[in-house]
């Protein structure tokens, strides 16, 4: 079931670590009036946190000692003061974050649904959608909490550090350096750990990816999977992939908490460093039991932070390869794109003109070679030929779908490269055959076409391919809720709401590519009669396997190895007795 698209990783451009968090840290720029904000409920917080262990040692030495209650209960209520107002800045801390990181992760999600709108059959002809998906969806949300911490751990963090660090050296320099014995182990412990665990993240995410992107073609394919019972086939190939990300995570997991044990053992020397210095070097004794104690508690203010910092660079290391892979697709730049000097393409009349034309999908493997013709307004072509002859890149490189290679494609004169791509389809009427319904009502779908068109302007264009009849029947008629890709209809009934939702935009050329291909034959003679009289005075491209349909265009195409092979209206094509021929005969 699995096609190799989907059991293959991808392949990421490497960037440095330092240029991803960069730009990833660049959206907080944008909320610098919130950052500010929470700097202040941070340094409040930093700053009670600090006096903490001052109020205990003045507590002890200062008034226990002497006993003095009156002294030990102005000290309790006054902590307990701050560390209320600390509780409560805590709680709007972490509201106005969440609501600051959510607004980022939107705007990112937006701005990658943006840009995949931009980039061409290509990208998407390459991936499979679950895939996408997973960038779009997981890989953003990965990215949450890393911009939270950043604000809420990291630069706290860093400055409890730093301020613990200065008040442990003030008060006795000996026992500042004892506590920050375990520092260089740590430092070279991160140092060895991060490249794996950063690489151990990657091969989870492609994994993860890899499993998206097989859930979403099984249930998108669940017909066929049932049709052709390969329900075990399917579970056995989930197996594999589900195995190899579950066998990915664990490993990434194991280099995991290697940081934790580092940093659990860098704690533990640095606690034993001091207390061993305090006892045997500098005898304190119960008269300075004060002094040990807030130094104790400094000594846990200095590693928790240590330990958040290196909790918080892990996480960096662990959704690094979800940044990565976010960015990489707003990268890519369009294929198809407008050029720096487009204008609008003028109302197009329908002249179309291929000039030498050439195109290839792969490199070294041409679709068209130095295809021309010439297509007066009001014609109508049909082109005709075996499959992967090229019938559809014509008609794709008149879209811009895709751009030539070589030669140039022409409508009244006009290269369509020199027009906005937008100004270019707005006048374009496609019919694929891929005849894709979106969740929504009917009338919505078809609106689609013509997103400001009247409920009246819906309903003829339904009559004009015969379509109305059957909405009507159904319970709602035009409000008829359809599921995903219009479950619930027959292919034919689809085939007509996507055929109405064309010819609803009132194309200046009209492209039908196998456009009644699964309507029935009494549906089809219907839609025939509409479409004679949609055809009346549009230049129309025709693309059709049964040739009974084509039989009236004004001039037929017959292509094959990359070229046109004979050129002419039906009868003077049977006359010839050909490859036209050839094929009418075959279907006969």
């Amino acid at each position: 079931m699995a096609a190799n698209s989907i059991r293959e990783d991808e392949e990421l451009s490497q960037v440095k670590k330092s240029v991803t968090i960069k730009r990833l840290l660049s959206y907080l720029l944008k909320y610098k009036k919130t950052i500010v904000l929470v700097m202040f409920i941070m340094a409040y917080c930093v700053g009670v946190s600090l006096v903490n262990p001052l109020i205990l040692e003045s507590v002890v030495d200062d008034h226990i000692v002497t006993g003095d209650l009156k002294g030990v209960f102005i000290l309790v209520g006054i902590a307990l003061a701050l560390n209320t107002g600390r509780v409560i800045l805590v709680k709007i801390r972490m509201y106005v974050m969440s609501k600051m990181t959510n607004t980022i992760i939107q705007t990112i999600r937006e701005e990658v649904f943006t840009h995949l709108q931009t980039l061409g059959f290509k990208f998407f002809d390459s991936r499979p959608t679950g895939k996408i998906l997973s960038r779009v969806m997981g890989d953003v949300n990965s990215l949450k909490q890393v911009l939270q911490n950043f604000v809420i751990t990291l630069l706290p963090d860093f400055c409890t550090v730093v301020a613990v660090m200065v008040i442990m050296i003030i008060k006795n320099p000996r026992l500042a350096l004892a506590g920050m014995t375990g520092l260089p182990i740590l430092i070279i412990g991160l140092l060895v750990i991060e490249n794996l665990c950063r690489v151990r993240w990657q091969i989870v995410r492609k994994k993860s990816s890899n499993l998206n992107a097989f859930l979403h073609e099984n249930i998108s394919g669940i017909r066929i999977v049932k049709t052709f019972a390969a329900e075990e086939e399917s579970l056995e190939t989930f197996d594999e992939l589900n195995q190899e990300h579950k066998d990915a995570f664990i490993k990434a997991v194991r280099v995991n908490d290697a940081f934790n044990s580092v940093i659990e053992i860098s704690t533990a020397i640095s606690i034993i460093c001091m207390y061993y210095v305090a006892v045997h070097v500098l005898h304190i004794g119960a008269e300075n039991v004060g002094l040990l104690i807030a130094f104790a508690s400094y000594l846990a203010l200095f590693w928790q932070p240590i330990a958040n910092l290196g909790s918080f660079y892990n996480q960096i290391i662990t959704n690094l390869a979800a940044a990565e892979r976010v960015f990489e697709v707003m990268d890519l730049e369009p294929e198809i794109k407008d050029g720096e000097a487009v204008g609008e393409m003028p109302a197009i009349i329908g002249r179309v003109r291929f000039k030498d034309v050439g195109f290839a999908y792969e490199d070294g493997v041409p679709v068209l070679k130095d295809v021309n013709f010439d297509i007066t307004p009001g014609e109508t072509i049909a082109l005709v030929g075996p499959t992967g002859a090229g019938k559809t890149t014509i008609v794709n490189l008149i879209s811009r779908f895709y751009d030539v290679q070589t030669g140039t494609v022409l409508i009244d004169d006009t290269d369509v490269k020199d027009v906005s791509i937008d100004s270019l389809r707005s006048q374009l009427g496609i019919m694929t055959q891929d005849n894709f319904l979106f969740s929504g009502t009917i009338r919505e779908n078809i609106r689609y076409g013509k997103l400001d068109a009247t409920d009246e302007e819906i309903e003829e264009a339904c009559k004009k391919v015969n379509a109305h009849d059957f909405i009507m029947k159904l319970e709602k008629g035009y409000d008829t809720e359809l599921t995903e890709r219009g479950g619930g209809l027959s292919a034919g009934q689809k085939q007509l709401l996507a055929f109405a939702r064309t010819i609803l935009s009132d194309p200046k050329i009209l492209i039908l590519d196998e456009a009644t291909s699964s309507i029935d034959t009494k549906s089809e003679i219907l839609v025939q009669k509409g479409i004679a009289t949609i055809l009346q005075g549009r230049t129309s491209f025709v693309i059709a396997h049964r040739l009974s349909t084509i039989r009236n265009a004004d001039r037929i195409f017959v292509i094959e190895d990359g070229g046109i092979a004979e050129s002419g209206n039906h009868a003077e094509l049977m006359a010839r007795k050909g490859l036209y021929y050839d094929l009418n005969m075959a279907q006969a």
